[in-house]
């Protein structure tokens, strides 16, 4: 018998109960006729198979502090996912008496279903997979398509109106207990249901039956493609190894021809090289004579244009330090001619103490005119300043002669002033007799440097043509030497191609000694096919002995079916368990059974 899921059974078995609540809680509320409250038996039993939907294939964290242990976690992400139900996430997280995830989200459920958007919100969760992974196993309801199933059975529930009180209820401590006596039938049902059972594990067995011929088949049918195709790849290996046969037959043809005409074209190439190299060596020796002579007359140009520099360099050197003795005497002028506008500046200023003086003595003698007693009285003060004119007198006799002396100094420093300029004027005339001079020597050196570099060109040019010769020379000699290489290519492509026809040959008699093991494996199969028809698993009512022990049932020998055979045996001769694709955990066989699937293991038989 085949062995079912146990998580697909789980989810079975909810979404039936999902589809009963649902219908049940739809049906009353119509019947009610009125808006449902907390207490209505009906929707609490909904709300917990709602609880047990969500709970189903949840993670569990390490961490303890983590909300991710309840199904408030992926409740939590609907309110990114869906804008609208921000306010629902709001008014849980502000209720003053949740204080356990399980009671957030429990009250969560309460409101969303008075929004009527229950089935909006999970139908956006579902459509994430990958967000909501984080939450779920991969074989949990809400990652299947069980919970689509659900999120449209959920529209059903917008016909109903509910008004929840949901403050002042205790949702932290409630039990979340399915009651099934809400959806229990009859014993008339009971019956039915068992005759119902019976039949559908008959049909389950036929279905296995026929499951396994039609696999059979089909490996069958994908064997002889198998032998066909590598009948055909066969046929094509042997005309492509007569085809390649054919070529490395053309190819050696080929290769004695190309051998003969490489003997030619090096004998030819030997000659002409010969010859070649007699005239190059010729032509390096006379370019070597000129060679010489040509640098020995570049080298004096060189000397030569290297004394002129010289002298240039040594005349600008004089010039530079004449215009700098200029610049120094220009500077002295400007300083004498400063001194010389200061003297005459207080030669003025004095001249007008003068002139005020000789005012106070005209007043003065006036004064005295006038009256002969203040003349008397004033004769000292008259003395004093007499004095004092003559002191005046003294300094302005002595700031005279310095005037007269500066004077001189201005004369003497303007003649000599006259005479640099005349000697500057001088040089620089000889300085540029000179310079004209070594410019028209330059002009000559120039045009025989032109005149010598043509010469060289020219012998530059002959050198390019010879090396030209040598390069294309060259070129046939490298293009001789691949033309060898390519022809021990093909002789190795030659040696690859018999190994692989030899290989290949190898490969064909392995695979018809391995196609002839198949067959038999198929006859084999086909046999122990045949004597799995005829079997029927036996009622556990009706077996009371063990088939191989053959002592009685009893509490310490339990039945148990083999899962090959299909026949009932005790736990002492069944104890044997091998692992099924089909199963995750290892089924039990009969001793028997075992050591027969045992075999055929070790023969590689599936």
């Amino acid at each position: 018998l085949a062995v079912k899921d146990p998580t697909a059974v789980e989810r079975a078995n909810l979404l039936n109960m999902a589809k009963l609540s649902i219908k049940g809680l739809i049906e009353s509320a119509l019947s009610f006729g009125r808006t449902l409250d907390s207490d209505y038996p009906p929707l609490q039993q909904f709300f917990v198979v709602m609880e047990h939907c969500l709970k189903h294939g949840l993670k569990v964290r390490k961490s303890f502090l983590s909300y991710n242990k309840t199904i408030w976690g992926p409740l939590e992400l609907v309110e990114k996912l869906y804008p609208e139900a921000e306010e629902i996430a709001a008014s849980v997280r502000d209720l003053p008496g949740l204080k356990t995830p399980l009671g957030r989200a429990r009250a969560w459920l309460r409101l969303a279903l008075m929004q009527k958007k229950m089935a909006d919100y999970l139908r956006c969760l579902i459509i994430q997979r990958d967000l909501l992974s984080e939450f779920y196993e991969y074989h949990a309801l809400m990652m299947e398509e069980e919970g689509a199933v659900i999120v449209g059975l959920l529209v059903g529930l917008n016909v109903i109106d509910a008004n929840l009180c949901v403050k002042g209820e205790d949702l932290d401590s409630q039990v979340g207990v399915i009651d099934f006596s809400m959806y229990l039938k009859s014993d008339d049902d009971v019956g039915g249901k068992e005759r119902n059972v019976q039949i559908a594990a008959i049909l389950d067995q036929k279905n296995y039956v026929e499951e396994l011929n039609r696999q059979l088949n089909s490996t069958v049918s994908s064997l002889h493609a198998r032998v066909d195709s590598l009948e055909k790849s066969n046929t094509k290996l042997i005309e492509e190894l007569a085809i390649a046969k054919n070529n490395i037959i053309k190819l050696q043809e080929e290769n004695h021809q190309l051998r003969s005409e490489n003997t030619l074209i090096l004998m030819k190439t030997q000659h002409h090289l010969e010859a070649t190299k007699v005239d190059v060596e010729a032509e390096l020796q006379t370019y070597k004579h000129s060679r010489q002579g040509l640098d020995e007359m570049y080298n004096e140009a060189r000397r030569q244009l290297r004394e002129e520099s010289q002298l240039r360099q040594d005349m600008e050197n004089e010039l530079v330090v004449q215009v700098s003795m200029k610049h120094e005497i220009e500077l002295a002028m400007k300083l004498l001619e400063k001194d010389i506008h200061e003297k005459q500046d207080t030669l003025i200023g004095l001249r007008q103490q003068l002139d005020e003086v000789k005012a106070i003595n005209m007043e003065m003698y006036q004064k005295l005119q006038v009256s002969e007693d203040a003349m008397k009285e004033k004769n000292e003060i008259i003395g004093r300043l007499e004095d004092k004119t003559n002191q005046i007198n003294a300094t302005m006799k002595q700031l005279e002669q310095r005037l007269q002396q500066a004077e001189k100094a201005q004369m003497e420093a303007e003649a000599e002033d006259e005479k640099l300029k005349q000697e500057y004027v001088t040089k620089s005339e000889s300085l540029q007799k000179e310079f004209s001079q070594k410019e028209k020597q330059l002009l000559q050196l120039e045009t025989d440097l032109k005149i010598e570099k043509e010469w060289r060109q020219t012998l530059e040019d002959d050198l390019q043509k010879e090396k030209d010769t040598v390069s294309h020379l060259r070129i046939e000699t490298q293009e001789i030497i691949n033309l060898k290489k390519e022809f021990l290519k093909l002789q190795e492509k030659n040696k690859q191609l018999k190994r692989i026809c030899q290989d290949q040959e190898a490969a064909l008699q392995e695979l018809a000694s391995k196609l002839s093991e198949s067959k038999l494996k198929i006859e084999d199969i086909k046999e122990a096919n045949k004597a799995l028809q005829g079997q029927v698993w036996l009622k556990d009512k009706e077996a009371t002995h063990c088939k191989l022990c053959e002592k009685e049932f009893s509490l310490s020998k339990r039945k148990h079916h083999c899962r090959n055979c299909g026949e009932i045996f005790c736990n002492a001769c069944s104890d044997n368990e091998l692992p099924l694709p089909s199963s995750p955990k290892p089924v039990r066989v009969c001793d028997s059974c075992h050591a027969m699937l045992i075999q055929r293991c070790s023969s590689n038989v599936p």
